[in-house]
């Protein structure tokens, strides 16, 4: 095999299973703090390394889209906020299996706002990736979607538009600086959210709007493992992209979703019945189908 394939599907594998461990810490973390919280936490490592690195590497870029980069940055922090919602309140695998339905709506969205081909391949890949949904969700009428499943779809959507956003945006920034906007919207968003959920937070909309709580004794190194895990993903994946194709790399990619099933049931979660499997399936062999015909 080629070494750079090798070297590759290693490091995705890795970033696979970072990205499924930070899971289980936001799991674990979210019994003591509200899903803002968590995502504060989460991205304030990633400011602080991703600053850190403009000091020894200058910024070389054109610019000029800025109201385009803090889409970008809003959209991935609040599909983020969701997802960190979902995880204190399903399975980690469902959770996890949502928001990676962002590549498929990916496909879709880059069709139609950056007039992208979408082969045949990609077009059964949504219609798959939408059958897959419906089998984790089972909804018996248009208003029978729950809050967590409405959230999950917006953890993919929203993560889809950031991601159709990326790829506007990588002609003209440097990719530090659209990852930055990313981090410095999550960072700042949840200190408002919970300034003002300090004064107003209503029970139904606790996904938004809550009060800081301060983290007990035992949540600080979870915090730090969480941060630790989650830039080693970002780290690995980014690296992975960069040794070989994004299709080899993109296939692999939704081990953590297996990863995620495993850690899920050892933190207490119940294995997925036979229609959640199968939508879990479902929704994988989507995600292969479109990262197959981005090398087409």
């Amino acid at each position: 095999m080629n070494e750079n394939i090798l070297n590759g599907a290693k490091y995705m594998l890795f970033a696979s299973l970072c990205f499924a461990v930070m899971g289980g810490f936001a799991k674990e973390i979210s019994k003591d703090m509200s899903a803002v919280e968590v995502v504060f936490f989460r991205n304030i490592f990633g400011l602080i390394f991703i600053s850190l690195t403009f000091f020894k590497y200058p910024v070389k870029q054109k610019g000029g889209k800025l109201w385009l980069l803090l889409f970008r940055g809003f959209m991935g922090f609040a599909a983020l906020l969701a997802f960190f919602y979902n995880i204190a309140h399903i399975s980690l695998a469902e959770a996890m299996t949502y928001s990676r339905t962002s590549p498929i709506f990916t496909a879709l969205f880059a069709f139609i706002f950056l007039k992208e081909k979408l082969y045949k391949s990609g077009w059964i890949a949504i219609f798959l990736g939408f059958a897959g949904i419906i089998l984790i969700t089972r909804p018996e009428g248009v208003y029978d979607f729950n809050k967590y499943d409405m959230l999950g779809l917006f953890s993919g959507l929203g993560a889809a538009l950031a991601y159709t956003a990326v790829r506007e945006l990588r002609e003209y920034y440097d990719t530090r600086a659209i990852v930055l906007s990313f981090v410095t919207v999550g960072t700042i968003g949840p200190v408002v959210l919970m300034l003002i959920g300090s004064f107003y937070a209503p029970s139904n909309l606790d996904y938004i709007f809550t009060k800081f709580i301060f983290p007990r004794e035992k949540d600080f190194a979870m915090i730090l493992f969480l941060g630790i895990s989650a830039t080693l993903a970002q780290y690995y994946m980014t690296k992975a992209y960069g040794v070989t194709k994004a299709g080899i790399v993109g296939t692999i990619s939704y081990t953590n979703i297996i990863f995620s099933i495993i850690i899920g049931v050892f933190l207490g979660d119940k294995f997925p019945d036979f229609l959640t499997l199968g939508g879990i399936l479902l929704i994988i062999f989507a995600g292969v189908l479109v990262s197959i015909q981005k090398e087409s």
